[in-house]
């Protein structure tokens, strides 16, 4: 195993081919290396995510199959369109980034131990400074009561982390992303890994190579420069 496995120097950015990853487990493609807002940005721009524990060397990954939702296709039940029509929250975008990363670190359903560590936590923060890293908030009154945060490269959205403290309000948060991102035409986001959460909201997997083909398309695309400004977004059925 260890014989197909990179060792990344700091300081440089360069990763192996996502094809060099390993089937078992799968998608490990190299280890070590650093945090930093630009190494994030490299691994991202080549369809790669870190993903450890605090135990852990600094792991990168390039699964195969890979998980997105096609946003066509993504799931709004009956339930939850009954709720959106009445539905008590409000939405924003990038007005509390760090405390969305805080409670995702730390999310109430979590059972198993957290791979969003402090160096993460740090790297993604740099990383929302410089205009990359994005977060949708769900509101109740003045509460912050869900949301989600992930990194964007052009029209390329890889989705990190979601929480919810009250009920469908990580669901409002997907939504309301799907609906952002369908104004520019956008016809996907990266989840990375599938999850019966995910498979609920219309999530399937698609073959490495296929994701790799529809990522460059997405990660040269030129949005308008107000994009991601903070601001209160809109919630209905499209």
């Amino acid at each position: 195993m260890s014989e197909t496995l990179q060792w990344l120097e700091s300081g440089s950015l360069s990763f192996p081919p996502p094809d060099k990853a390993l089937q078992d487990p799968n998608g490990l493609l190299a280890i070590g290396g650093d945090l930093t807002p630009e190494r994030i940005k490299s691994a991202y721009q080549a369809g790669i995510f870190p993903w450890f524990s605090e135990q852990d060397p600094i792991l990168w990954w390039s699964p195969d199959p890979r998980a997105i939702i096609f946003l066509e296709q993504l799931k709004i039940n009956r339930t939850l369109r009954k709720f959106i029509k009445k539905c008590p929250y409000t939405v924003s975008l990038n007005h509390a980034f760090e405390e969305v990363i805080d409670y995702c670190a730390d999310a109430p359903f979590r059972n198993e131990e957290t791979w969003i560590v402090d160096d993460m936590k740090q790297g993604y923060i740099e990383l929302h400074k410089q205009g990359y890293a994005h977060s949708i908030e769900v509101w109740y009154e003045d509460e912050l009561v869900g949301g989600l945060y992930g990194v964007a490269i052009g029209g390329f959205f890889s989705g990190e982390s979601m929480f919810y403290t009250k009920s469908n309000a990580s669901k409002i948060a997907l939504v309301s992303l799907a609906q952002l991102l369908q104004t520019q035409q956008i016809p996907f986001i990266d989840c990375q890994l599938l999850n019966p959460f995910l498979a609920d909201m219309g999530c399937i997997e698609i073959p490495r190579v296929a994701f790799l083909k529809q990522q460059r398309i997405e990660t040269n695309r030129q949005l308008p420069n107000s994009f991601w400004q903070p601001r209160t977004l809109p919630l209905a059925i499209l």
